[in-house]
């Protein structure tokens, strides 16, 4: 129940295929940056109920030892960019802006999991493409 939610929580909430990231902010709202939640356009940064946010997907709080910030200076940091619209999967998601609110810092462990993979992809794609050209 969100009465029991901490201000300044990092919500998550499971999408297909990755994990949804905002910030709580009490009264049953999250600030988030919506990302492609409607359609193939990229959204801004928004605050929305928890019901939108969770999408009927449920939600977790992740826990923090330590926090770069206030419950109140996380809070303040999100809503200083709601309105935002520089939404970029590889360097401006949802999950580097939570971060980014709690402490001070902008990353993505998501993204961070995905590059070794990607880049071996294009490292080999590119093998190949140099490969053909050749041939």
């Amino acid at each position: 129940m969100s009465d029991d939610l901490p201000i300044g929580a990092h919500l998550t909430s499971p999408r297909r295929g990755y994990v949804h990231h905002g910030i709580y902010v009490g009264g049953g709202r999250v600030i988030h940056y919506s990302g492609f939640s409607s359609a193939f356009r990229a959204g801004p940064v928004r605050e929305v109920s928890l019901e939108e946010f969770t999408r009927g997907r449920g939600y977790a709080v992740r826990p923090r030892v330590a926090r770069g910030f206030s419950a109140e200076s996380i809070v303040a940091r999100a809503r200083s960019r709601v309105g935002e619209d520089s939404y970029r999967f590889w360097s401006n998601n949802c999950e580097h802006f939570c971060e980014w609110c709690i402490e001070g810092r902008s990353r993505s462990a998501q993204v961070e999991r995905w590059l070794p993979l990607l880049r071996r992809v294009a490292r080999v794609s590119g093998a190949l493409g140099v490969r053909a050209l050749a041939a």
